[in-house]
């Protein structure tokens, strides 16, 4: 039986995906759950005396409980350039393979927790290979989908594109976080009230500016909740 896992895309790179991944744990752990994070794709990552290392990775491995007992199983491809996924694999040598994260995925289920966070790489449907999208992940583990929306200019067209490209790849869209990345971003009390009418999707929680993932994850309850509930 596969683990009960969850997959966190967003709106774009750079809008708040290990941020809200990380919240989302600390708000399991917090509702009395045991949940581990997994990055399967990461670009940038650090040359260590261990070999690279991905930050998000890292922060994710931090925020987990029960932790993966090899950095691999939680990032099964780790790559130095940051670039798209596809050309920092092919610079490295290596091609990105989904039964590789597949197996991750299912030693991390062995570690008789309650729920894995898997956290995608860019944005929906960026580029693992020049024939495969990161959307292809949650389809071959056979999880749902929450999206992070970034709150910054653009981010109600961002969200509906990204929505319909969700629902057009046959995916179960639990639901959508918004996360107030830009502090001088314009009204975004109507911004968010525009999502909850266009998104015809749950809103399960908003993560304040600046609010570190410990403290903020009492506002992403209902996340934890609809995680929970995952048949």
């Amino acid at each position: 039986m596969k683990p009960r896992g969850v997959f966190v895309t967003g709106t774009d790179t750079g809008i708040g995906k290990t941020w809200a991944a990380c919240t989302l744990l600390h708000a399991l752990r917090a509702a009395g759950l045991r949940a581990t994070g997994m990055k399967p794709v990461a670009s940038g990552c650090a040359e260590t005396p261990e070999g690279l290392r991905s930050d998000d990775a890292l922060a994710l491995i931090a925020a987990s409980d029960p932790q993966p007992e090899r950095y691999e199983d939680c990032n099964p491809f780790a790559f130095a350039p940051a670039a798209s996924p596809h050309i920092a694999a092919a610079e490295a040598g290596h091609e990105i393979n989904l039964q590789a994260i597949e197996d991750a995925y299912d030693t991390l289920g062995m570690l008789h927790g309650d729920a894995i966070v898997v956290e995608g790489v860019g944005g929906w449907l960026a580029p693992l290979t020049n024939a495969m999208r990161a959307s292809a992940i949650p389809r071959q583990l056979g999880t749902p989908v929450i999206l992070v929306v970034g709150l910054r200019p653009g981010c109600l067209s961002h969200a509906q594109l990204t929505v319909k490209s969700i629902r057009s790849n046959d995916c179960e869209l639990l639901g959508w976080i918004g996360n107030r990345i830009d502090p001088g971003f314009l009204y975004p009390k109507e911004n968010l009230a525009t999502l909850h009418q266009v998104l015809a999707a749950p809103c399960l929680g908003v993560i304040g500016h600046g609010v570190e993932p410990p403290a903020a994850a009492a506002a992403l309850r209902e996340a934890a909740d609809a995680v929970r509930d995952i048949a």
